[in-house]
C-alpha cells in the first residue's frame, strides 16, 4: 500500500495569459480535483472561478512552504507563469517537496513564445531575467550581433535597458516590447535604442534586443585580462597581464567560489565572475573607500552579485565559505595568512600569490620549497614618450607562486 507522503499530492501547473481554456484535459482535472490552489494574484484570476480554499503568495514567499507542507497528502494546485522550471517556483518547492509527490505540467514559457513571434532560434538567444535580480547582470551580454531575451521586473525595465545601450554606444540596437504575450491583450511594439519612446508598456512583458554595435561600443572582451582602464583605481589595481596570468593559474571552473584576499580595486574577482554566470566571488579589503570603489566597479562591468567584505585577513576568513581558489595580491609577508589561506583551501583548491617586495618573494621561496607548485617571475614594459623618441617603461617585477592543494 502506497503512504500518503508518496502519493503525488502537490500538482504545479504553468499558466499562461490565454487562461484555463489553454490547459490540457490533465491539468483542468487537477485544478477541479484541488482543495487549496496556490499562486500570484494575477494567477489565481486567470484561473477563476475557483473554490474558496485558495492562498496568494505572501512575501517572502518562502513563507508559504510551510503552509503548502502541512497539507501534504491531500490534493494541491500551485499555479506558476509558463515553466515553473524556467526561471519560476519550482526550484523552490522541490527543495522541500521531492519528484515522489510532485508532478509539474508546464506551459510554454515566456521565453519559447518571443522566439516564436520573433521567428528566433532559442537555442542562440541569450536568456536574461531581470525579474527580482540585478539589472547590471545584463552588461556582460552585450555582445555584438547578440539576440537577448530578457524578462523584465516591470515597466521601468525597456526604458532603463533602452538607456544603458545608449550609454554603451549601442543606440542602434534593435528592443522590442512584448507585453502580456499570449492573452487578448498581447502587445509587440519596436524601436532602436536611441528612439525609444514607448508609453504605457504593461507591467508583465519580456525585451527582446538585437545588439548592433559599432566600433565605438564598450563591449566587455570575453577573455581574461581587461585592460586596466576599465576599472576605477587609486593605484592599488593588479594590472592587465599580471591579473591574466594569475587567472590562469587559479583555472576557474563553472559554480567555484573565489576569495581575493586585499582585492584594492576588484579586478580579479570581478574577472573571475565574469568567466561564468554560476561563479561566486568575495573580495576582502581592509580599507572603506577601496571597498566602495571595488563596489562600482562591480556594478559598472555587471557582476553586482560580487559579495565584498570590508575587513582584515585572516581574520575574516572564519565566517566565510570555504573557497575552491584564494588569490592573493598583497600582505602575503605575513605568514600568517599563508597558513590561513592554505587551510581554508580543500583538497584540489587552488592558490596564486603575487609579491612584489624581496621580503614577500623570499617567503614565496620557502612555500614553494616546502608546497611545490609554479614559481614564476613576470616582468613588463610598456613603451612611453622619451623625448621625441619612445623608450620602455619596466614595471616592478612581479613574483607568483601558485599551487594546487593535494
Amino acid at each position: 500500500m502506497t503512504s500518503p507522503s508518496c502519493v503525488k499530492w502537490l500538482s504545479l501547473i504553468g499558466i499562461g495569459e490565454d487562461g484555463v481554456p489553454a490547459l490540457s484535459p490533465a491539468a483542468r482535472k487537477l485544478l477541479a480535483q484541488a482543495q487549496l490552489i496556490v499562486g500570484g494574484a494575477r494567477h489565481l484570476a486567470l484561473a477563476a472561478p475557483l473554490p474558496p480554499q485558495t492562498m496568494t503568495w505572501p512575501s517572502p514567499i518562502a513563507d508559504a512552504i510551510p503552509q503548502i507542507l502541512a497539507r501534504r497528502g491531500s490534493p494541491v494546485c500551485v499555479l506558476a507563469s509558463g515553466d515553473p522550471f524556467f526561471y519560476g517556483i519550482g526550484s523552490l518547492l522541490s527543495a522541500h517537496i521531492g519528484p515522489d509527490e510532485m508532478q509539474c505540467l508546464p506551459a510554454p514559457s515566456a521565453f519559447s513564445l518571443a522566439a516564436a513571434r520573433l521567428h528566433w532560434s532559442l537555442q542562440d538567444c541569450c536568456l536574461v531575467s531581470l525579474h527580482g535580480r540585478e539589472f547590471e547582470r545584463i552588461i556582460p551580454a552585450l555582445q555584438p550581433g547578440a539576440k537577448i531575451l530578457s524578462l523584465s521586473w516591470d515597466e521601468t525595465t525597456p526604458p532603463r535597458l533602452a538607456k544603458l545601450l545608449c550609454e554603451k554606444g549601442l543606440g542602434q540596437s534593435r528592443i522590442t516590447v512584448m507585453e502580456a504575450m499570449g492573452g487578448p491583450r498581447e502587445r509587440v511594439r519596436a524601436s532602436t535604442a536611441q528612439a525609444f519612446s514607448m508609453e504605457g508598456i504593461d507591467p508583465l512583458n519580456l525585451v527582446a534586443i538585437e545588439i548592433a554595435a559599432t566600433s565605438q561600443s564598450q563591449i566587455l572582451p570575453v577573455a581574461s585580462g581587461l585592460a586596466d582602464s576599465w576599472f576605477e583605481t587609486d593605484g592599488q589595481l593588479t594590472k592587465r597581464e599580471v591579473r591574466a596570468i594569475a587567472l590562469s593559474s587559479l583555472a576557474p571552473r563553472r559554480g567555484e567560489l573565489l576569495w581575493d584576499v586585499g582585492a584594492g580595486s576588484g579586478s580579479l574577482a570581478i574577472e573571475w565572475l565574469l568567466c561564468d554566470p554560476a561563479n561566486r566571488a568575495i573580495a576582502i579589503e581592509a580599507r572603506a573607500d577601496r571597498a566602495n570603489r571595488i563596489a562600482r566597479n562591480a556594478l559598472s562591468l555587471g557582476v553586482p552579485h560580487l559579495e565584498i567584505i570590508t575587513g582584515t585577513a585572516p581574520e575574516v576568513f572564519a565566517n566565510l565559505p570555504r573557497p575552491q581558489a584564494i588569490f592573493i595580491g598583497g600582505g602575503a609577508s605575513n605568514s600568517h595568512l599563508l597558513d590561513k589561506a592554505f587551510a581554508a583551501l580543500p583538497s584540489g583548491g587552488r592558490l596564486a600569490v603575487n609579491a612584489v617586495t624581496l621580503e614577500t618573494e623570499a617567503e614565496l621561496i620557502r612555500r614553494f620549497e616546502t608546497h611545490g607548485g609554479d614559481l614564476v617571475r613576470l616582468e613588463t614594459a610598456r613603451a612611453e614618450h622619451l623625448g621625441s623618441f619612445h623608450g620602455w617603461r619596466p614595471a616592478l617585477p612581479v613574483t607568483q607562486w601558485s599551487m594546487t592543494k593535494l
